[in-house]
Order: structure tokens, then sequence, then C-alpha cells
């Protein structure tokens, strides 16, 4: 296929955007907005990190001071703002507190998980493993990242508006969050809405992005059954998300009206309906799970076949279950309301669609664990971490099967048992995911080596810190501690589960410190890190057939493909690791 021709047509070689501004802020190029999007879901990692900090000191030392700890000194704190009036140089009190929790969910779900696994991933690498110049509509590419941007702005003013940020928690049920008396914040929760709404509508000009480029411009011989994992799981994201967030967008504008304009949606003295907000809500939030936790699983998928020499197992068995659990996704979402009164007679219906809604996952553990079966297993900090994946995601799985069943549920709603579960499945999926994926793709975007010995650190200290921080909260959750009390010691039947919040809050900080170990590397090796060639790992996807990092033209000629991408030379063989000996994907090498 010629390059001026077809779909490649809108894709010709055009030159570089000139000056600071057009290059590196308004840039049309995926491979500029995927770093946005990184830079975007980073500093929302830090803050959500520090709102995590801040819950798991009161958790664990009720009422004991934060500020003047020499945690965080006085001299920090501008005594007129309200953060610091919240604090009282302090303790931390239930009104503050109940900011803390609504924001950290918001933040980790919406402005760090889907920026850094959609916004970041997607954006560089769809475009490098279909082997097209840039996404289907550069501009629309670049609305899409600063419409983030400014829902982030918004989400940021929240927290210093009169009043502070929204209080009613992420899922903000009516009628808390549908009264502004009830919540105790005025513009914090409109302004919430606002954010949260507007990067809805950002990630849906990505999902048109992804889809399209898909479809559209692949490089020849590409067909639809030899792109990688990566690129039909940020599709199928893409759909799921598509087609579940209409629903909560009507129901924020629906919230929004209740709050400003004086209807009553969900206020029941004026007739309105809660629960229809909490029916709204879940429909998209639990599609939402999986629009996050593919792309990190994706990540993982790619990883382990490059790191075991090994063809990916049961590759359309994958593809086939994901469209699958992407399916059950959309009739599952009432698991979340087995307490809320809702005719007990869907019990059963939704407790089997959510015990159905395993097998698909399920099949995808078990290719993970087939394809390291007899592979030629070596262990760099991306394989590390894609392992980590596999064993996280387990445990959360197993766990979840427990939330699914109504009866197990009466009993374990709503407490911290919930709280790790979903931490055992999203944090396999964002934080392991990412990383796994950060280590894989770093000399890719940078053209640089991350260091190998800081990552295998980092990943020990992470994994062992993040279990010994969430395991114990099964026990504590079965013990009865419930989600969003400020203060344990309140609570007779609690107070002899303290040293467990005590231990669970020391392995948090254990975990947030280890953090500082990758924040290192990172920015170490963007200016020191060794240079890496165009495909340092030995793969067999597009984007390692050209240059680290590429060119903003992508490639110097549209690459042929000739296989699939997981079609690894028999395991055993020591030459399989050397370059000339590799098959290739793309370019005239692939004939062989």
């Amino acid at each position: 296929m010629s390059e001026t021709s077809g779909p490649q047509a809108a894709h010709a070689v055009h030159p570089a955007p000139q000056g600071f501004v057009r290059r590196y802020l308004f840039s049309t190029d995926h491979k500029v907005i995927a770093k946005q999007y990184l830079a975007i879901a980073l500093f929302w990692a830090v803050v959500g990190g520090l709102s995590a900090f801040l819950i798991r000191w009161q958790l664990a030392w009720p009422g004991e001071p934060v500020i003047g700890s020499g945690l965080l000194p006085e001299a920090f704190w501008d005594g007129d703002s309200w953060l610091a009036q919240s604090l009282q140089y302090g303790s931390i009190p239930a009104e503050f507190y109940n900011k803390l929790f609504t924001m950290h969910g918001t933040i980790m779900v919406f402005f760090v998980a889907m920026p850094l696994l959609l916004g970041a991933l997607g954006n560089f690498l769809i475009p490098l493993m279909v082997g097209a110049r840039d996404m289907a509509f550069p501009r629309l590419n670049m609305l899409s990242v600063w419409t983030l941007a400014v829902a982030s702005v918004i989400l940021l003013i929240s927290f210093f508006v009169p009043g502070g940020a929204a209080a009613s928690g992420w899922t903000a049920y009516p009628p808390l969050s549908a009264v502004p008396e009830l919540s105790e914040v005025n513009w914090g929760q409109n302004l919430w809405l606002i954010a949260v709404a507007l990067e809805f509508a950002s990630f849906l000009m990505g999902g048109i992005n992804f889809l399209t480029t898909t479809v559209n411009l692949r490089a020849p011989g590409l067909s639809l059954f030899r792109l990688p994992i990566m690129v039909w799981f940020q599709c199928i994201a893409a759909v799921l998300f598509m087609l579940s967030v209409g629903p909560l967008i009507a129901g924020a504008v629906m919230l929004l009206l209740d709050r400003l304009a004086g209807t009553s949606f969900f206020i029941p003295s004026g007739g309105g309906e809660p629960l229809l907000w909490q029916h709204l809500f879940w429909f998209f939030g639990h599609p939402e799970v999986y629009v996050i936790m593919i792309p990190g699983m994706a990540a993982a998928l790619e990883i382990l076949p490059v790191f075991s020499r090994k063809p990916l197992f049961g590759y359309r068995l994958i593809v086939y279950a994901t469209f699958a659990a992407g399916f059950l996704s959309f009739i599952v979402w009432a698991h979340h309301m087995f307490q809320s009164g809702m005719d007990p007679r869907l019990a059963m219906p939704f407790s089997i669609t959510t015990i159905l809604i395993s097998v698909p996952f399920a099949l995808m553990v078990f290719a993970m664990i087939a394809t390291l079966w007899g592979g030629v297993i070596r262990f760099p900090t991306p394989m590390l971490f894609a392992l980590g994946v596999l064993g996280v995601f387990i445990m959360g799985g197993l766990s979840g099967i427990f939330n699914g069943s109504a009866p197990a549920d009466i009993y374990i709603h709503d407490t911290y048992f919930v709280v790790a579960h979903f931490h055992y499945t999203l944090f396999a999926a964002t934080f392991f995911g990412g990383f796994a994926a950060i280590y894989y793709w770093f000399p890719k975007m940078f053209g640089r080596m991350l260091n190998d010995t800081l990552g295998k650190i980092h990943f020990w200290w992470t994994f062992i810190a993040f279990n010994a921080t969430f395991l114990p909260m099964h026990l504590v959750g079965l013990g009865g501690m419930m989600r969003r009390i400020a203060n344990p010691l309140n609570y007779d039947f609690l107070q002899p589960l303290q040293p467990l919040n005590v231990w669970i809050s020391i392995s948090a900080f254990v975990l947030m410190l280890g953090q500082l170990v990758f924040v290192v590397n990172f920015f170490w090796s963007l200016v020191a890190g060794r240079r890496a060639e165009a495909n340092p790992w030995q793969a067999n996807t597009l984007e390692w057939s050209t240059a680290s990092p590429p060119p903003h033209h992508n490639f110097d000629t549209i690459p042929t493909v000739y296989r699939g991408p997981y079609e690894y030379s028999p395991p055993g063989v020591a030459e399989d690791w050397l370059p000339q000996h590799r098959p290739l994907v793309g370019g005239p090498a692939a004939t062989a």
C-alpha cells in the first residue's frame, strides 16, 4: 500500500511543530499528549497519596496532632487557610475527614487510573502498535488532554473554595450530595460534579480516537487478530466507557440542578428518588472498573511473553473472554446495592451474573500462567511488576466472590473487607500494571533506560508493603469496621481491632515511602539513564521497530506486517535473545 493513498494519506510525513508552546503544550503529536496525560496522572497520584496519608493517620491515631508532630511542621501552613483551620494544628475533624476520603477515591479512580492507563498508554501505544503516523484526529486528541487539564484545575480549586472540597463520598450518594445543607459544602460539591463531567467528556473524545485509529489506520497486513492485546483492550475499554458513561453524565446534570435550580430528581421531600442516582452511578461504575482494569492487565499480557520467550497462550480466547466480561459488566451493577432496599428478588440474578463475570478473568489468569509454563523466563523489573499483577489480582478476584454473593454481602457490605477487595483488584491493575508499563515502555517513550536495580528495589518494597497494608483490611472488615468512619475508637466493638489499624497505617506509610525510589529513578533516568536501543527487550510488536524515542512521524516507512505479535521462536534456544535471530513483526526482515 502506498504511503500517500488509502487510510494512511491522512498521515503523510509532516514537519514537527516549531517553538516550545506548539511542540510541548498545544501539541497534536500523540507521543507528547501521552506524556501530558502521564504528568497529570503522576501529579494527582501525589495528591491522592497525601490524602491517603491523612486518612490512615486519623484511623491509627485519632485525635493525635498531625501538624506539630514533626511530620507536617506548622510553618508549612497558612494559619488563615481553610485547610489549616480544618486541621486545627492538631487532630483531623470528622468534616475534614469526609473531604479526604471523598477526594481520595475521586482522584485515584478518575484522575490517576484513567489518565495513566488510558490517556498515557493508549495515546502513546496505539498509533505505534498499529503502524500509524499519529491518531486519526490529532486536534481532537489535543482537545481531550486539555479538557482533562481544565477538569483537573477545577477539581484543584474545589479544595480551596469556602467550605472546602466535596464531602459526600466519591460515589456522591443523594440526598447527602443533593442538599447543600447536608453536604456541609456548597461550591466544593458543585465543582466536583463539573470536574468529573469534564473528565468524562475528555475520555469520550479519546475513545473516539482510539477506535477510529485502530480501525482505519492499521499498517498493511495488520489484521484484527494480529493486533497486540494492548490495542484490543484499549479499544474494548473505550467501547465500555462510551456505552456506560451517558447515564451518569445525565445524572450529574440532574444532581447539579437539584443543588442549584431547586429540582428534586433525587430529593425525597420533593418527590425524588435517591436510589435512582445509585442505579445511574453503578450502571457506569461497574463497567468503569473494567475500563480501568483491562489496560493494566494488557500491560502484563504484553510483557509476560517477551520475558518468557513464548507465544501468548490463548490469544483469541483472551480477546473473546474480554468481550464477554465487557458484556457482563453491564448487568451486574446492582451487586453494589444489595442493602439499598431494592426488590430482594433481584439479588439472585445479580449474584449469578457477578459470579459469571469471574469466569472470563479466570481464563485470563490461566492464560498468563500457561504463557509462563515451560518458558525461558527472565526477571527484569517490568517482568516482576507483570508477575505482581498476576499474584495480586488472584487475591482480589477470590475476595470478590464473597462480595458478589448476596447473603455474604449483607454482612461485609460497606466494611473494610470491600476496601481491601477493590484495592487488590484496582491496585493490581492500576499500580502494578501501570508500573510494569512505565518500566517496559519508558525506553521507547524517553529514549533512556530506567535503572534496573532501583526498579527491583521499588518492586519488592511495593509488593511487600502493599500486602502488609491491605491483607489485614480483610480481617478488620470481617470484624465489622465500617468504611468512612473518622474515629474507630468511638465504637466499643472496634477497639480490639485498633492494633491492626495501627499496623495497616504504618504499612501504608512504608508503601508511600517506597514510591520515592521510583521518583528518584524516573527523574534521574530522564537525564542520566543509559541510552536505549530501538528494541532493548527484543520484543515483537511494531513500536519496537522504530527508534527510541520515535521520531515525530513515528516510522520512516510504514511497516508491512507478516506475522502476529507473539510468535516467538521455541523456548530454550540461547540465540532467541539475539536480535539477528529474532523474527520481526514489521519491515522487510519479517519475511524470514
